[in-house]
Order: C-alpha cells, then sequence, then structure tokens
C-alpha cells in the first residue's frame, strides 16, 4: 500500500493562480489569511496540496 504523503502531489503558487484564473499574490495572500494551507520548501518557497487547492475550487464553485 502507498504512503499517503508520498501520494501527495504539491502545488507552487503560479500553478494554483492558474487553476483559479487570478494573480500569484492572491494565492499568497489567501495563504497568509489561512484560505488555503501551504508548506514552506527548505528554500523559503510556498507549495500546496493538490487535493486542497482542487476542494477550495469546488467549494468556490458551489457558491457562485
Amino acid at each position: 500500500m502507498e504512503n499517503r504523503e508520498q501520494a501527495t502531489r504539491w502545488m507552487r503558487s503560479a500553478e494554483v493562480a492558474r487553476m483559479f484564473g487570478v494573480d500569484r499574490r492572491t494565492v499568497l495572500n489567501w495563504a497568509r489569511k489561512g484560505v488555503l494551507v501551504s508548506q514552506l520548501t527548505a528554500g523559503g518557497h510556498r507549495r500546496y496540496r493538490e487535493s486542497d487547492a482542487l476542494s477550495l475550487l469546488a467549494e468556490l464553485k458551489a457558491v457562485a
């Protein structure tokens, strides 16, 4: 059985921004506000779980 953490796909801010059709700064603001959970890499870059981004996208579409 595959480890859940190994199956996680991490996305860059620019990828998430394209997914939502927003600027990268918006994604950063979401992370700072806790709307979208992020992890910092050793180099200080934010990464986002694809599953979290897809869940947020589905929530936003349901509201719209």
